[in-house]
């Protein structure tokens, strides 16, 4: 009887094996494209590690964010998760537009670049988060060194000067101090958030900061505009220009023009796969605050994660 339960099990596995293969279709590697940051290498692991359930190889290749296109384009790479529209280059939309790099739709991700603070202010600056709000309560902001401007962190000077051109162009009563490095800003938040003082940052989402901490953004009026740099229609004020706040990137999920072909099962996988903002964060929390393993982290997150995942994987069936 153990014997036949024995040669029955080995079937079982078998035919397991079998399926995933008859699904994968396709023996070569899928080629996932990883850049320069965690939150893309969470994207593109997890995304590798729901095909490799399906049954497919999958082989991990670093691209920088820019070059990785023409080797998507040319079908030397396959997948790219995470794509963000405001880093995308000259080649990109030409590849789209011409049929070489499939998008397959958003991930999810909803990626936000603009100024933020943390959520208590809001019980001492009734209105906010609009920008209207912030400009009225702007002394609560100021330190000794910028009274009476409240302070604003930005960005590192040599990562561009986007909030101080937006703060001298519409004359904002504020000072945007450069932030000295990210680990700086996350030191300055921390700080801030231990006592409840007030706090003004240039800053960005998917980050872990969002899992340990709470922010809001400020709102602008109608959102960016790349007319707002020349009409003084479109902003805070109707006699100034570029005081509209900042353009968003959106993220897309994109394949070389062979991928359906070569792989069926796994294109329909990727169209279902979505990733959202708390996911990302919490793993990133993981991964960048506590210095745990990428690959732990994963595998940790795909364990306790059957239910979220098995629809993509069954969406090939």
């Amino acid at each position: 009887m153990k014997q036949i339960k024995k040669i029955i099990n080995i079937f079982s596995f078998a035919l397991i094996g079998l399926s995933s293969t008859v699904m994968a279709g396709n023996s070569e590697p899928i080629k996932i494209v990883i850049n320069e940051w965690t939150g893309q290498h969470i994207s593109a692991h997890i995304s590798g590690s729901v095909l490799q359930k399906a049954g497919y190889d999958v082989e991990y290749v670093t691209a920088g964010a820019v070059p990785q296109f023409a080797a998507i384009a040319q079908g030397n790479l396959h997948l790219q998760p995470e794509t963000w529209g405001n880093n995308i280059g000259e080649i990109y939309p030409i590849s789209v537009a011409n049929g070489d790099i499939v998008v397959l739709g958003g991930t999810g991700l909803k990626g936000i670049e603009s100024w933020m603070y943390p959520t208590y202010m809001n019980e001492q600056c009734p209105g906010l988060p609009d920008v209207k709000a912030l400009i009225e309560c702007s002394q609560l902001f100021a330190v000794a060194e910028t009274f009476p401007k409240g302070r604003l962190i930005a960005y590192p000077a040599d990562w561009g000067t986007r909030s101080k051109d937006m703060v001298k162009s519409a004359g904002l009563p504020f000072d945007a101090i450069a932030g000295g490095s990210e680990g700086a800003m996350i030191a300055e938040m921390k700080a801030a958030y231990k006592t409840k003082s007030p706090l003004l940052m240039m800053m960005w989402a998917p980050h872990w900061v969002h899992a340990e901490m709470e922010f809001d953004w400020i709102e602008f009026p109608d959102g960016y505009s790349a007319d707002c740099l020349t009409n003084p229609s479109l902003g805070i004020y109707t006699d100034k220009v570029n005081d509209c706040g900042f353009k968003q990137g959106n993220i897309s999920k994109i394949a070389s023009r062979n991928f359906e072909e070569k792989w069926p099962g796994a294109f329909k996988i990727m169209q279902a796969l979505t990733i959202d903002n708390a996911m990302q964060n919490s793993l990133l929390l993981e991964i960048d605050n506590k210095k745990r393993d990428l690959s732990e982290v994963i595998l940790e997150w795909m364990d306790a994660n059957e239910a979220t995942w098995k629809p993509w994987v069954d969406a090939a069936s």
